[in-house]
């Protein structure tokens, strides 16, 4: 039986890069191929935006709404966009007190588990950059190797629950004894189930939460 280790929960958006996911998916759709696909993408994006910023209700609508602009999208061409956003847009703006607290967990042996709003094909390059253990972002449904616009469940942008239970037993992470950190209100739902939360660079929902929990609250000079 495999020991269970502690396992270090970053959310990517906010500890450890300042651009939300709906900017990344207002790039990806602007990379249409045609213009008239790249009018009606920016459109759906623009409607999502205030949702997925948290500014206009909930934000799981939010992402469902911004990604569903990249309907009809072959996986061939998310792949080489996701790529190129991640390692020109992403990968060079990481914030240092995230990158710093990710070497810090892996050198007191917790498993590294980046967690994001954006879709694999951008978040998992950045996780192989960092070199994290685990990656869970959303994905895109796909249906003849092009993508219909729906996020498969769940989510991510609230991750609690059986879902995070259930990540946690298959990659044998002892959520007691893990460290969690995020940065928007949502984020709230994953740092409450972890033993050891922490907000980085916290939304004006978060900080207080944090504050009345007596969390510790992180930020870059």
């Amino acid at each position: 039986m495999t020991e269970s280790r502690p396992g270090a929960f970053f959310r990517l958006e906010g500890p450890l890069v300042a651009k939300p996911a709906v900017l990344a998916a207002g790039w990806l759709a602007a990379n249409a191929q045609r213009i008239e696909e790249r009018v009606l993408r920016l459109g759906a994006v623009a409607i999502a935006a205030p949702f997925a910023l948290g500014l206009g209700g909930e934000r799981t609508t939010g992402q469902r709404l911004a990604w569903s602009s990249l309907r009809g999208t072959s996986r061939d061409r998310l792949r080489v966009l996701g790529e190129e956003y991640a390692e020109v847009h992403l990968i060079p703006a990481l914030r240092a007190i995230g990158v710093d607290l990710i070497e810090r967990a892996r050198r007191d042996g917790c498993g590294i588990v980046l967690v994001s709003d954006h879709i694999e094909e951008i978040a998992e390059p950045i996780a192989r950059h960092l070199r994290a253990d685990v990656v869970r972002a959303n994905r895109l449904e796909m249906s003849n190797d092009r993508a219909t616009g729906r996020l498969a469940d769940p989510v991510t942008a609230r991750l609690g629950g059986e879902a995070l239970r259930d990540l946690a037993r298959e990659h044998h992470l002892d959520l007691a004894r893990s460290r969690a950190y995020g940065a928007q209100g949502s984020d709230q739902v994953l740092l409450s189930s972890i033993g050891w939360p922490c907000a980085v660079h916290p939304d004006r929902v978060l900080r207080r939460v944090a504050l009345d929990l007596d969390w510790p609250v992180l930020e870059s000079p």
